[in-house]
């Protein structure tokens, strides 16, 4: 399986968003052939405050049925290319709250898994700014697994990352690869980005694909920075992929045998079962 992770600047023109996301994809494919491409998390919008959430906000379909223009991107592009989609995130609109929301399609355009993040990022940066995540979203409370191609997916999103027991029971339900799409701050970023990638590869002994958003965008007048360096990482904590500052794409290959082996030398999870004691 070939693994691309998209890396966009979006902003707050949802429209442009998606053509964006919908050109970088296209020139992915045409020069790496993934058979599965990731975005980052709210490609659909960053920035703008509240209301633009809201405008650029979906309702989702039930099974099979029609929803809107963000989720019929993701399902077009799955279906044209013959290729599965992981949708980063994008706002779903709920009954009282939004949720941030990853969609996974198959080649065929069927979705077949959907995502609510479960951690919110309510937290204050090292340069004082404040982010309230909860004041928009509501919390998910269910851990998804999907499969493509007979590789097990293991779905979260960016803040997600930092709660190591949610990866610990992704590998326990059989994940190989673990899904990242971030918009993670640029101050944050660059001290635990890839170190806290390479940790969540290292103890679940999973593939990390992590999608991410790059560059500036305005906020309630405000200019904020995210980190980008979108990757990928082996089951050993490798780096095996990266993108470059910029709008762009990484692609590695997950080898199923480099899994099997760095899971029978170090065989994590068995010790885990055997030896589960009250702290």
């Amino acid at each position: 399986m070939r693994v691309s992770v998209i890396q966009m600047n979006q902003g707050s023109d949802k429209a442009a968003n998606l053509d964006q996301a919908r050109r970088l994809i296209e020139a992915a494919i045409a020069a790496d052939r993934p058979d599965i491409v990731s975005l980052p998390e709210t490609w659909t919008n960053l920035g703008g405050g509240r209301e633009s959430r809201e405008a650029a906000a979906e309702l989702l379909p039930e099974p099979g049925g029609t929803g809107g223009p963000a989720y019929e991107m993701l399902r077009d592009v799955a279906r044209g290319a013959g290729i599965a989609v992981h949708g980063g995130s994008i706002i779903e609109r709920g009954p009282e709250k939004l949720f941030n929301t990853t969609l996974v399609f198959d080649a065929t355009g069927t979705e077949i898994a959907r995502y609510r993040k479960i951690h919110l990022f309510d937290i204050t940066g090292p340069d004082g700014t404040g982010y309230k995540e909860s004041a928009l979203y509501g919390a998910g409370d269910a851990i998804v697994t999907c499969q493509v191609g007979g590789v097990t997916l293991g779905l979260t999103i960016c803040y997600d990352m930092r709660f190591g027991e949610l990866y610990a029971a992704l590998r326990e339900r059989g994940a190989e690869v673990i899904f990242v799409p971030s918009n993670f701050t640029l101050q944050t970023g660059k001290d635990h980005w890839e170190a806290l990638l390479r940790a969540r590869a290292i103890e679940t002994q999973c593939w990390i694909a992590a999608a991410a958003s790059w560059g500036s965008y305005e906020e309630r007048g405000a200019q904020r920075f995210v980190y980008g360096h979108s990757l990928i990482a082996d089951p050993w904590g490798h780096v095996v992929a990266k993108a470059s500052d910029g709008r762009g794409w990484a692609t590695a290959r997950i080898d199923p045998a480099v899994t099997a082996r760095v899971r029978r030398d170090m065989p994590i999870l068995e010790h885990r079962a055997a030896r589960r004691v009250r702290l």
